[in-house]
């Protein structure tokens, strides 16, 4: 590895460390004035980013970027404008840092509760869209963290034009610049890097496709907070009722392709497999959603795909849906089980033991009953904004929002209490 590089990285990891203790007694109302700050530094500079991002797209049309990615790299004003709208949303969001929750009085005498505290260093790591850049420093900021942020290559410039207000922001409201750093440096071994830097940063979180998610699972030495596969499943019970059943098996799958918290595979109980499948699949062929089902599922409906044992196991992100005739409840908890990436499931019934029962023995970081997989969603669970999902049980799980960014210590209240 390049020694410049490491001692780049080095460096940084330093500076973030000494801006870390900073950030974690900042005070509210100057985090707020530094993410305002930030906004309007972002507005002032609006020209600036363009110019920067029409760099970005021009070499990545020389590299052959396909549409869709050249898309997510565009910095345009509406997109300009979201950046901003979200800095003054998360400054409105209440503020973690220092809640006290739990006390309680031991029989000892003391008082025992936990506070909420930041996390410390957070390094991000994530590819393409620019915007991610502002809302994961703003995220971070108001959770009382440090920040490294490593964007990808394709918006090198238009991540340094935004760093350039970002810093800019912090200072204005006496906050320390470096608790915002992008990492300026295009060379792979920087994030190779930067996974190895325990001393220096406290959780990585990578947002993007699998292979990014997969390397830095595998590499990091500093706990990850991500999830690597959206296979989320809707089960439409024997006691649901056919209009709802309908409506969120539809909704699940066709309101946006390619998210996480899309319905990738789709169980019907074989009591009611005939009457609502015909229906739903004339739904799903008028939006061009290719079905591939088990034998059952063929049996019903009869120009479709055969499901090979691949299909359960596959994130589609496209108009593709596999669907399987259950039994019942055991055997749809039993598929979820095995072959869900533990994101987000839901079941249709108006059973209530079965919903709960449901509830209580998935396994996943966000189950439902009657609803939509695509509420999964930071914004939609009333946390404001997300950095991204986890599928992890540790430390944070489902939607990471503020509260996802921090940790808790023990406070134990003593006035002169000592232990016989």
């Amino acid at each position: 590895m390049n020694f410049d590089v490491v001692q780049y990285m080095s460096s940084m990891g330093e500076k973030a460390q000494a801006a870390a203790t900073q950030m974690a007694k900042a005070e509210t109302a100057v985090k707020n004035t530094a993410l305002n700050a930030i906004a309007d530094e972002l507005n002032t500079a609006r020209d600036q980013l363009k110019t920067e991002n029409a760099l970005d797209l021009k070499a990545g049309e020389e590299k052959g970027l396909d549409a869709a990615l050249l898309d997510r790299l565009a910095l345009t004003d509406p997109r300009i404008d979201t950046m901003i709208e979200g800095l003054r949303q998360i400054a409105n969001l209440s503020d973690p840092i220092g809640e006290i929750n739990d006390m309680s009085y031991r029989p000892s005498g003391i008082q025992v509760g936990r506070m909420r505290v930041p996390l410390g260093v957070v390094g991000i790591i994530y590819e393409s869209r620019p915007n991610v850049t502002a809302d994961a420093a703003a995220l971070c900021l108001k959770s009382g963290n440090a920040t490294i942020l490593r964007g990808g290559s394709e918006a090198i410039h238009s991540n340094k034009a935004i760093a350039v207000c970002i810093r800019k922001g912090l200072e204005t409201a006496g906050l320390p610049g470096d608790a915002v750093q992008v990492i300026e440096t295009t060379d792979r071994a920087a994030v190779g890097e930067l996974l190895q830097m325990k001393d220096s940063v406290d959780v990585i979180i990578p947002r993007g496709g699998k292979g990014l998610i997969e390397r830095v699972s595998n590499e990091s030495r500093i706990p990850v907070i991500k999830h690597l596969d959206g296979i989320c499943h809707v089960y439409i019970d024997e006691f649901a009722d056919k209009q709802k059943a309908l409506d969120v098996a539809f909704n699940s799958k066709t309101q946006r392709y390619g998210t996480c918290n899309t319905m990738e595979t789709l169980l019907v109980s074989e009591r009611v497999a005939a009457d609502i499948l015909p229906e739903l699949a004339a739904m799903y062929k008028s939006e061009g959603v290719e079905l591939r089902g088990c034998e059952q599922t063929g049996e019903l409906l009869k120009d479709i795909k055969q499901a090979d044992a691949e299909d359960w196991d596959t994130e589609y992100l496209a108009p593709i849906l596999s669907i399987k005739v259950v039994a019942g409840l055991d055997q749809a908890i039993e598929h979820i089980n095995l072959h869900s990436s533990k994101h987000t499931e839901s079941i249709v019934t108006e059973n209530y033991t079965h919903s709960r029962r449901f509830l209580r023995e998935v396994d996943s970081s966000s189950v439902m009953v009657n609803a939509s997989t695509r509420f999964a969603d930071g914004f939609e669970y009333g946390l404001g904004a997300e950095i991204g999902i986890s599928t992890d049980k540790f430390h944070a799980r489902g939607p990471v929002g503020l509260e996802g960014l921090t940790s808790l210590k023990y406070i134990v209240l003593g006035d002169g209490h000592i232990r016989g």
